[in-house]
């Protein structure tokens, strides 16, 4: 009869085990994907902020999509904007704009899949239209 405190040990590290084994790490792909979606989502809120300075209605838009070959130029673009610089939530999205750049160009380098080159396609997005039923 196995006692109670080794029953439960080995259950514990039985589920760790399957918990451990159902997980992959991220990959450069699904970091690039992530990172994009943030940076997108931010610079959104940013824009629609009442609290924030006017300059950020001046600056580049910024869609990301990272299977347009264009959206490097674009992080580039918007990192060098030399205005707004003293707005904390501006300074913060240009660094992560800065992270998501050196991802693409250094460690994903040949991870990464161009499906397009269209620089027109991140100025006017198109925004999937659902139909009510």
């Amino acid at each position: 009869k196995i006692p109670t405190t080794k029953m439960l040990l080995s259950l514990i590290a039985l589920l760790s085990y399957a918990l451990v084994a159902n997980t992959a790490p991220p990959t450069c792909y699904s970091r690039v994907l992530s990172l994009s979606k943030e940076i997108t989502e931010s610079f959104k809120e940013l824009q629609t902020s009442k609290a924030v300075d006017s300059c950020v209605t001046t600056m580049p838009r910024l869609y990301l999509d990272i299977h347009n070959y264009c959206v490097l130029a674009k992080l580039r673009e918007f990192v060098a904007y030399p205005m707004c610089d003293r707005v904390l939530e501006v300074s913060e999205l240009k660094e992560k704009a800065r992270s998501l750049y050196t991802i693409m160009i250094s460690y994903c380098r040949r991870d990464l899949v161009f499906l397009t080159d269209d620089c027109n396609a991140l100025e006017s997005p198109i925004v999937p239209h659902i139909e009510s039923s």
